[in-house]
């Protein structure tokens, strides 16, 4: 049997796994004009019988349409604002420079009604990213706004064929329409709000995968939740780890073989078939007393293959500069607060306030090293302020009853170490979660000026004053 894969053959496989896993068209830029996107309101078919659900979508689809880039590339997208509020676009997980960042407030200003905005950069890094807004994104991105950026690798791993999975849900009430609970402070200062209809693919309901007996699949993982945390496993199936939020790793079995995937994180995976023609195994949701995710469903084919392959080529690495731990300057990032967080002191608009008062006056519940803010508040003073080339060893820590999945705008850190435990393959990432009374210590080079976000992605969370900036200075 021959077994070989051919460049040809992988590349054609990858683009028909995509449509097959019911993701809208990829989109590319192949000509001067810029790719449109336009956010405004659609519709989805979200439960069986009754009306169909009112959300917002990208080019009136949920997922809105996949962005796909050879590495290196020149990206240009034109926003047309349909929605009934401003917006922006902020692409997730991509070094764009600051001005292209999609920060209201920060980095432009918002793209209102019927208004346009261009984004021009250049993709350095190859992965799997996403993209959605920065307005209101506990609103916008619950309501369905989301999409996959994907940009090629010049040598990919070799796979029979490419997946891609675009985790959400949504809060529906008995009229099949979304929950207008957008903005409780209970979420801003609880776990998040959470749906009660998981979506894969903009598709509620346990998804099929249909496969082939000893096909090897690249299975890109995108969690677009507000705020759901993910545990998934795979019955019966070992599948590799090759990259982490776009960044290659070196490839090594799910740890415990349950995989955490936070709001916004993304995993690829090379996935072996392994099961036998006719047979079928469930994806689980172990978060979710094992509520079944997927299920992998055999042909009755004959096997593509009639070995198991072994450990996938690892991807090559991107152009991220290397921390230097040894010269490091040392910085501290201590988040506290919650509604079951103990009383503390908040700074907002430069005052001393208590916690309390600030939650019922100002529907914010978290600080970060004492200071509370409203999203993309115009009057802030930043976190963190570095010189550009800095080495910097950043410690974040969790004093509160939560987790928080914290994401870094503009660069992409080496986790060194979680609750003062080393990691073991230091994985370039651009969000990392801590557990309740936990800690994080990363390593990145302030490389990219300009004034960044670094947020918590349970959105709600952002909203509610776990929101602030870094400054890198020329």
């Amino acid at each position: 049997m021959n077994t070989s894969i051919t460049r040809r053959r992988l590349l054609q496989s990858a683009g028909a796994a995509l449509t097959m896993v019911a993701l809208p068209p990829a989109l590319h830029a192949q000509t001067p004009a810029p790719t449109v996107l336009r956010p405004g309101p659609a519709q989805l078919r979200l439960r069986p019988s009754g009306a169909g659900t009112r959300v917002w979508g990208f080019n009136g689809a949920v997922p809105g349409p996949v962005l796909r880039y050879p590495q290196g590339a020149r990206v240009r997208v034109a926003v047309h604002n349909a929605l009934p509020q401003p917006t922006t676009v902020h692409w997730h997980g991509i070094r764009v420079p600051n001005a292209m960042d999609g920060v209201p407030q920060v980095t432009q200003d918002p793209i209102a009604t019927g208004a346009r905005f261009d984004y021009d950069f250049t993709v350095e890094d190859a992965g799997t990213f996403w993209y959605h807004p920065h307005q209101a994104s506990f609103e916008q991105v619950g309501r369905g706004l989301y999409g996959l950026f994907i940009v090629d690798e010049k040598k990919p791993v070799p796979v029979d064929r490419e997946m891609a999975w675009v985790l959400s849900d949504f809060k529906l009430g008995r009229d099949n329409q979304q929950v207008n609970d957008f903005g409780d402070v209970a979420h801003f200062g609880g776990g998040g709000r959470l749906g009660n209809l998981l979506a894969l693919n903009g598709r509620p309901g346990v998804s099929r995968m249909q496969v082939r007996a000893g096909e090897r699949i690249r299975l890109r993982l995108l969690n677009a939740c507000t705020a759901r945390i993910f545990l998934i496993a795979f019955q019966d199936h070992a599948p590799w780890i090759v990259s982490h939020d776009g960044q290659p790793v070196e490839p090594h079995a799910i740890p415990g073989g349950v995989l955490l995937v936070g709001p916004g994180m993304r995993t690829d995976l090379v996935l072996d078939c392994t099961g036998k023609p006719g047979s079928s195994f469930s994806v689980l949701d172990r978060r979710d007393k094992g509520a079944e995710l997927a299920r992998i469903t055999y042909s009755l084919r004959p096997p593509v293959r009639a070995s198991v392959l072994g450990v996938p080529e690892p991807l090559a690495p991107n152009p991220i500069p290397e921390p230097d731990m040894s010269k490091a300057v040392d910085h501290f990032v201590l988040f506290e607060g919650g509604l079951l967080g103990r009383p503390a002191i908040g700074v907002i608009d430069g005052k001393p306030r208590k916690l309390h008062e600030i939650m019922s006056e100002q529907k914010l519940t978290w600080t970060m090293n004492y200071s509370a803010q409203h999203e993309h508040a115009q009057m802030h003073e930043p976190l963190l302020r570095l010189r550009r080339g800095e080495h910097v060893r950043l410690k974040l820590i969790n004093d509160t009853e939560f987790e928080h999945p914290m994401h870094l705008h503009g660069h992409t850190f080496r986790v060194l170490s979680v609750n003062d435990r080393p990691e073991r393959f230091r994985p370039w990432r651009d969000t990392v979660m801590i557990g309740p009374r936990g800690s994080a210590e990363l390593g990145f080079v302030a490389a990219n000026p300009g004034e960044w976000m670094f947020h918590c992605h349970i959105l709600e969370h952002a909203a509610g004053g776990m929101m602030g900036t870094f400054v890198v200075e020329d």
